[in-house]
């Protein structure tokens, strides 16, 4: 006795049923690539999350942070010049802390990575 699928199969051209094989076979390299690409590193996750976090954070906040200037604690006003200097600093110490930790993550150094990570959390303003 046949069941349903092979009488389906049986009208297929042999040009579908060759697609059909090949659809088959790319779902399952899919689902194997995903299985191997989930091991990661030690802190792999973690990384995800903040990359996440950062993305999700909505307004100006969403930048990277530096540390607070002496000119700023004496009630100086910030230039546009000297605002997007700032930035653009925060912005690559960050991006390098994060970067930092991906390497770390890639060794297998839990250590290091959990410490990039922390500095770009940090940075990034995200605790």
């Amino acid at each position: 006795m046949r069941n349903s699928f092979h009488h389906i199969t049986d009208q297929l051209s042999p040009a579908a049923k060759a697609r059909i094989g090949l659809a088959l076979s790319l779902a399952a390299a899919g689902v194997l690539v995903g299985i191997d690409g989930a091991r990661g590193g030690p802190c792999a996750e973690d990384i995800v999350l903040l990359e996440r976090q950062i993305a999700n954070t909505p307004g100006p906040q969403s930048g990277a942070m530096g540390a607070q200037t002496i000119g700023a604690q004496l009630h100086r006003q910030p230039t546009p010049g000297s605002v997007q200097r700032a930035e653009k600093s925060a912005s690559s110490d960050a991006e390098a802390a994060l970067n930092s930790a991906k390497e770390a993550d890639s060794s297998g150094n839990a250590v290091d990575c959990n410490a990039a990570l922390k500095k770009a959390r940090e940075l990034y303003g995200i605790f």
